[in-house]
């Protein structure tokens, strides 16, 4: 597959023709389910000219259907591009294809989807991870070139290295918000899908810097990262040893040979400990299902997207519309942020945030002392449609990657091995906020590294 970096040497006429073959590549691997597209017997949809970059259901692109792959949006046409969109057509970028997801963004396995699941590019029987599932899938087999995903938890990463791409997450306000459909504000944060590192910092600084139409967004200067890669720099790298130590022996092994082999090319390892997952996960769950409650209050059958018939008052239109248009995962996490955010149990939504402070400091102290952090993405490689039973058990999925959010952090995944049955294994990389140069510099040399093993 041509990457991104060849691709912008294209003419017109060879980005026509790329469009065309990635178009009947999706219909030949129509079973995949990357693009909601494939779901409507529909071709890739295609907006402007330039190289092709496919586009998570969550991000707004003008005269697109935005749907967050759930049903209560069914319907809805976006009225304008979200400021990454922008930002992308500038630099001779087009939106194409509309990528599947977990609905609103909510899940691990790209499964709650409205349009059906997504499968994993290297074992049908997997799940492609999630919540930017389709977006991983569609770059890892080959009909996308590149995608945007959302990560408010490890979205991008996860599903990356579930599926053998490239996932990286910017620090929190690097890239704007502004046209993303809104699951958790204070975590959620645009991020690419790519082939290669080197792709991964082209799209980056294709899509970052200060937007004033997102409060949140940074007003610090940005300097592409692209023209000063540097695969050479060695690094002083953090080892978080007790996370590590939690995954499963088949990531174990991969991991400890992958830092044996960053000591051998003159990157210095130090090995430190993070405090027990478990409290990421707690506050996690509490600040993200809190936060959702308020933002999916709008969509309630009167503004936009799918309104329930046949309702005699106001109320039981807001009751049936919200009822038949979110799925169990989405009404669930509605319920829980409702719960927490209520008067009697409100505590526990300020004890969470006290949870993140403390999360962040710790970071910041090894981060004071280090270059970048090294720890795992999952617990394990990609799992079977069928193996999480559980939503606590999925939401245990994201225990090595929620907490960068919950710090505002930088954060890339990079494919590093395949296990005996072919499913890939990933390592994370973690850089300080807004230093996106040293986590690109630090995901190429590993890249580079294990290509010449």
């Amino acid at each position: 597959m041509v990457t991104l970096k060849e691709a912008l040497k294209f003419s017109n006429e060879e980005l026509e023709n790329l469009k065309k073959e990635l178009n009947e590549k999706a219909r030949q691997q129509k079973e995949l389910g990357a693009y909601v597209e494939q779901f409507l017997n529909k071709d890739l949809s295609v907006s402007g000219a330039g190289v092709p970059v496919a586009i998570k259901d969550n991000i707004s692109v003008k005269d697109w259907e935005l749907t967050c792959a759930s049903k209560i949006l069914q319907g809805y046409v976006a009225p304008y591009d979200a400021s990454a969109i922008v930002n992308l057509r500038k630099k001779n970028f087009a939106p194409f294809g509309r990528c599947n997801m977990d609905e609103f963004a909510m899940g691990s396995t790209s499964a709650t989807s409205f349009y059906g699941k997504t499968l994993n590019p290297l074992d049908h029987t997997k799940v492609p991870g999630g919540s930017s599932g389709g977006s991983a899938a569609a770059v890892a087999a080959g009909i996308a070139l590149a995608s945007l995903g959302s990560d408010t938890g490890g979205s991008v990463r996860q599903p990356a290295a579930f599926c053998g791409c490239v996932g990286f997450k910017p620090s929190y306000g690097r890239v704007s918000r502004y046209g993303l459909a809104a699951y958790s504000s204070s975590l959620d944060q645009i991020g690419v899908l790519t082939q290669n590192v080197e792709d991964a910092a082209i799209l980056y600084d294709a899509i970052a810097g200060y937007d004033e139409k997102d409060s949140t967004s940074a007003k610090i200067a940005f300097e592409a990262t692209t023209p000063k890669l540097n695969p050479n720099k060695k690094l002083k790298i953090a080892v978080i040893q007790n996370y590590i130590e939690q995954t499963n022996d088949d990531v174990k092994q991969v991991l400890l040979k992958t830092i044996d082999m960053l000591k051998a090319n003159g990157h210095e390892i130090v090995y430190k400990d993070l405090m027990d997952s478990k409290f990421d996960v707690a506050a996690y769950y509490i600040i993200a299902a809190a936060e959702a409650s308020a933002n999916l209050s709008r969509y309630d059958g009167v503004r936009y997207g799918r309104r329930s018939e046949n309702c005699d008052n106001l109320n039981q239109l807001y009751v049936n519309s919200r009822s038949e248009g979110f799925g169990e995962e989405v009404k669930r996490r509605i319920l829980l942020g409702n719960f927490v955010l209520s008067s009697e149990y409100y505590h526990a939504y300020i004890q969470a945030q006290k949870v993140r402070r403390f999360i962040k400091q710790k970071y910041e102290e090894i981060l004071s002392d280090c270059d970048l952090i090294f720890m795992p993405v999952a617990p394990s490689v990609a799992f079977g449609l069928n193996d999480v039973k559980t939503p606590v058990q999925m939401y245990l999925e994201d225990i090595f990657t929620i907490s960068v959010n919950l710090a505002g952090l930088g954060g890339i995944s990079v494919p590093v091995a395949k296990n005996p049955g072919g499913l890939n294994i990933s390592a994370q990389l973690i850089c300080k906020a807004y230093d996106e140069q040293t986590l690109l510099d630090g995901a190429l040399s590993l890249e580079e590294m294990i290509k010449n093993k």
